[in-house]
């Protein structure tokens, strides 16, 4: 496990300050705000420890309400919606300066057996097959708008390996491309170390949180790194790091179908059925390595053109 991503795991450990009320740490963002993903992930982790151990999501639903401040920490204060015999549901309100940056509502369910189907895997290449984000950013460092670009990817996302199946949109700008995208990604160390969860107890305070809840945690937060990027291809756009777009999540969603590890290769399938009215949608599969459907996701964001 490499030191990113101990810093990730300990970003996730959040504070108990009152009941129900938890603090969270930020860290420095590619762009001047908080990022995305780390905002949802820490706010299921709020959630998840006020749920019993055995009841992991199922789904969630979340607004980002106003760009969170990367230099302050932030207050997450838990709702305890319901409380039924096979599913928890909770809301967590995120707030920084007395501000609320971000609202989630989570579901949470009891093992269950019942029927099943899933659409096939679609084809991808072997993850060990592709390049790293340490071998694919500096070939395009020339089409930043920022020369420390490079650097400040590798190292916002050195927690995660994640590699393109495709060129990425900052590798094409101009070059309008079809609306859809491939990563696989997995952590960037084995998380086999860490405790999993066992029997019906609440999670404990002085511990980050136990898996399965950190494995889907994890995924929450990979997922709004890549999602929008089919939008950006199909307009030929390379991005905030090329400088042609500026953009922000509006709403995130995601469905958890299945048990899964993110210190395993995960196929994030993705694609972008419209864009309009300064707004561009996101639908995302994500797949174990062996063809099993794990998450669903769709994410609307701002996406406004800067020139040509």
């Amino acid at each position: 496990m490499n030191d990113a991503l101990k810093d990730l795991l300990v970003l996730l450990d959040l504070e108990r300050i009152e009941q129900d009320i938890f603090r969270g740490a930020s860290r420095d963002s590619l762009v001047p705000r908080v990022f995305g993903g780390q905002v949802a992930a820490q706010a299921l982790v709020a959630a998840g420890r006020t749920v019993p151990a055995d009841r992991p999501p199922h789904s969630l639903h979340a607004y980002f309400l106003r760009p969170g401040d990367p230099g302050a920490p932030i207050v997450y204060t838990v709702d305890r919606i319901r409380d039924g015999r096979s599913f928890t549901t909770r809301r967590v309100v995120a707030v920084q300066h007395g501000q609320p940056i971000f609202h989630l509502s989570a579901s949470f369910q009891a093992h269950e057996e019942g029927l099943e189907h899933q659409e096939p895997m679609p084809k991808a290449p072997d993850p060990h097959s592709l390049p790293t984000a340490a071998e694919t950013l500096p070939r395009y460092a020339g089409h930043f708008a920022d020369p420390d670009v490079t650097r400040r990817l590798l190292r916002a996302r050195a927690a995660i390996d994640l590699r393109y199946v495709d060129a990425p949109p900052y590798a094409t700008p101009g070059e309008a491309r079809e609306p859809r995208s491939q990563v696989w990604f997995r952590t960037n160390g084995s998380l086999a170390d860490l405790p999993v969860a066992e029997g019906s107890g609440v999670p404990a305070d002085d511990a980050p949180p136990a898996r399965p809840l950190l494995d889907i945690c994890l995924v929450t937060y990979v997922s709004d790194m890549t999602l929008l990027d089919s939008v950006l291809l199909a307009h030929g756009r390379g991005g905030w790091a090329v400088g042609d777009v500026v953009g922000a999540s509006l709403d995130h969603a995601m469905w958890f179908h299945r048990p899964l590890r993110a210190d395993d290769w995960l196929l994030y399938d993705q694609e972008s059925p419209t864009a309009q009215g300064g707004r561009g949608l996101g639908r995302g599969r994500i797949f174990t390595a062996d063809g099993q459907l794990v998450v669903s996701v769709i994410q609307e964001g701002v996406i406004r053109a800067l020139r040509g």
